[in-house]
């Protein structure tokens, strides 16, 4: 199995709404991928985002990131988002690792995603663990 964690903050709420729609196609568009096994969203008490994916391998979760609504959003996330991150891990287990797990390997591991507007989190990656709202 293969893991994805992504992370990211809008720079501006006036991104919300296109950033709104876009989230539900792109993880309708996860759901429904082939090689696709859990997909689960968050958006934290502190106003990030989270994803949490698990792929049958590394391969399905590289034909879904080049693909449909994903593809189409990331250029955008550029300029809507002062923090985006991502990491990625293979794992025996067939299940969704907690959120706490999730922030742990985002925050050791993870690369940062381009932004054309860095917060000083953004740079570090010293961001606090989700708390669902």
């Amino acid at each position: 199995m293969f893991v994805s964690i992504t992370r990211l903050r809008l720079r501006s709420w006036r991104f919300f709404p296109a950033f709104a729609l876009a989230a539900f196609r792109a993880d309708r568009q996860a759901r429904r991928s082939a090689g696709n096994v859990a997909t689960d969203l968050l958006r934290d008490r502190y106003g990030a985002y989270w994803t949490r994916t698990l792929w049958r391998d590394e391969a399905s979760m590289r034909a879904y990131m080049l693909a449909g609504a994903h593809r189409q959003v990331m250029p955008k996330l550029l300029d809507w988002c002062d923090e985006a991150s991502v990491v990625h891990w293979e794992q025996e287990v067939s299940t969704l690792p907690d959120w706490e797990e999730a922030h742990r390997r985002l925050v050791l591991q993870g690369r940062r995603s381009k932004v054309r507007h860095p917060s000083a989190a953004h740079d570090t990656l010293d961001f606090p663990a989700p708390v669902p709202r």
